[in-house]
């Protein structure tokens, strides 16, 4: 075994997330699933398009990946299918097969909130997703603009289940790209929390926006209905 030098100075690092280690990690016996999972969240994490999803191909162009799982059980492209597959009947990743050219393309995303509504979209046909390419720093790129979980994800941070009732609900009382045009009001003054977002968000909806939207409509709208709902704080008169 080659001796590791140890880490340097400055380095790149890769997010985690926490339930990774508190929940995945203990149920985790196969060391080629394991490997795959930490390949994924690398790739994903890398992904600049939208979605973030992987290939089956993108994972097989990895050299370091690909020499990690020789001396398995099997042909190391047999071992990473296999890994995939157990990974994604624990559910840590979504799997879609889509047709390319009369043959399938095998396309990973985390299992996320976000990612399981735009698979669903693709699925249903709502949504086209380009090809990924074979490289570990390609990007899928869709048709359509990202949803507020992945716009909240790629440009916040990791959605927990409660951020992700919050821009539930916001979705809901707020009017269509409301809180699209907060989010990146919040990245450009480098606010990147939710509190901030939702704070912008209140400040339309008592006073309008610069660009003359005014806010809440009396005639469509009881004013009351905001504060007596779940997160009616957001929206102190």
């Amino acid at each position: 075994m080659k001796q590791f030098t140890g880490f340097p100075t400055r380095m790149q690092f890769t997010p985690i997330p926490n339930l990774f280690f508190s929940t995945l990690l203990p149920q985790i016996s196969d060391m080629a699933e394991l490997k795959i999972t930490l390949h994924i969240f690398s790739a994903l994490y890398r992904k600049k398009g939208y979605p973030r999803c992987v290939s089956y191909r993108e994972l097989a162009g990895i050299p370091s990946l690909m020499r990690s799982l020789t001396g398995a059980a099997g042909p190391p492209a047999e071992v990473l299918r296999r890994a995939l597959a157990m990974a994604a009947k624990r559910g840590t990743i979504l799997h879609i097969a889509l047709d390319r050219d009369g043959g399938a393309e095998d396309i990973y995303f985390l299992n996320t909130e976000s990612d399981r509504k735009t698979m669903a979209r693709i699925q249903n046909g709502d949504l086209s997703l380009a090809s990924p390419g074979t490289g570990g720093n390609s990007d899928a790129a869709i048709m359509e603009q990202p949803d507020i979980f992945t716009l909240y994800e790629e440009n916040i941070g990791m959605l927990t289940p409660l951020i992700s009732e919050e821009l539930s609900q916001a979705e809901r009382l707020y009017p269509a790209g409301w809180i699209t045009d907060a989010i990146k009001e919040a990245v450009s003054l480098n606010k990147r929390n939710w509190r901030y977002i939702s704070r912008i968000l209140e400040r339309w909806w008592q006073e309008g926006r610069s660009d003359g939207t005014p806010g809440r409509d009396s005639k469509k709208t009881d004013p009351d209905r905001y504060v007596k709902q779940k997160y009616g704080h957001m929206f102190r008169r």
